[in-house]
């Protein structure tokens, strides 16, 4: 049998559906690598993928992109790992530098710069490394596991979950599963159901992960910064950022959820 080729982002945040789709009647069906963001999104676009829980700004340059699951990496207000951080109020910050793990979060910090806060430091596209050059005027974006209790190091921390949701009244969707190939609807269902079994084993999980940092809270972190429904705000919140990002082209996908929420 002739395996769907997956790529999913290797944070954290997915363990939940990796472990529903590792205990699921699909889990040999599956052909899984797992990566930065950035490296998913463009081994879906390049075609060395079939499906993956890519960053959401990769959908734009996608053929046929369709968001397969009614789950995804969402926030309904702080996610505490995707973060501006400064040792200076971010008005008073000359140059950020970008992470470069996904450019989902860059196109976020982009948007939130120019229309919330209404500033224009010098965005700098980041390297390996860049994190020692957070000092004086200079602020960082970091995402992800990396950013895991990372205020404590930093005076000022702006969550971009949060400061979205207060310019824009809406969640935020960071990652989604997204296909650019046909699946069946019997696969899709059992995806979904493979998923909510994960999400739902949370309880268990937070005892057989190790706590990345002393004191972090991984019952909390999943259940109160992490939201993985992909419900209608989140959809909406979906549209207006991929409107922002790629005027237009907001259009070329699609969902094709199998409701799994409503079961």
């Amino acid at each position: 049998m002739k395996k769907i080729k997956v790529t999913a982002v290797s944070y954290l945040n997915t363990k939940p559906l990796l472990y529903g789709l590792f205990k699921s009647s699909i889990a040999d069906q599956l052909d899984l690598q797992l990566d930065i963001p950035s490296v998913c999104a463009a081994r879906l676009r390049d075609g060395d993928a079939q499906l993956g829980l890519v960053p959401v700004a990769i959908i734009p340059e996608l053929t046929n992109a369709r968001i397969i699951s009614d789950y995804c990496i969402g926030a309904q207000g702080s996610v505490k790992t995707v973060c501006i951080y400064s040792h200076v109020p971010i008005e008073e910050a000359e140059r950020v530098y970008l992470d470069y793990h996904s450019r989902t979060s860059v196109e976020l910090a982009r948007i939130l710069l120019r229309e919330y806060w209404q500033l224009s430091p010098e965005l700098v596209s980041a390297q390996s490394g860049y994190e020692k050059h957070i000092t004086g005027k200079n602020a960082g974006l970091i995402i992800g596991d990396r950013a895991i209790a990372m205020e404590k190091d930093y005076p000022y921390a702006y969550d971009l979950a949060e400061a979205w949701e207060a310019y824009t009244g809406l969640p935020f969707v960071f990652a989604a599963w997204v296909s650019t190939t046909g699946l069946s609807e019997e696969f899709t269902a059992a995806f979904n159901e493979a998923l909510r079994k994960g999400i739902a084993a949370i309880p268990e999980l937070i005892y057989l992960l190790p706590t990345p940092a002393t004191g972090f809270d991984l019952g909390k972190y999943y259940t109160e910064y992490i939201s993985y429904d992909l419900d209608e705000a989140k959809k909406r919140a979906l549209q207006l950022f991929l409107s922002k990002i790629a005027p237009g082209a907001e259009g070329i996908w699609q969902f094709e959820q199998k409701s799994a929420l409503s079961h």
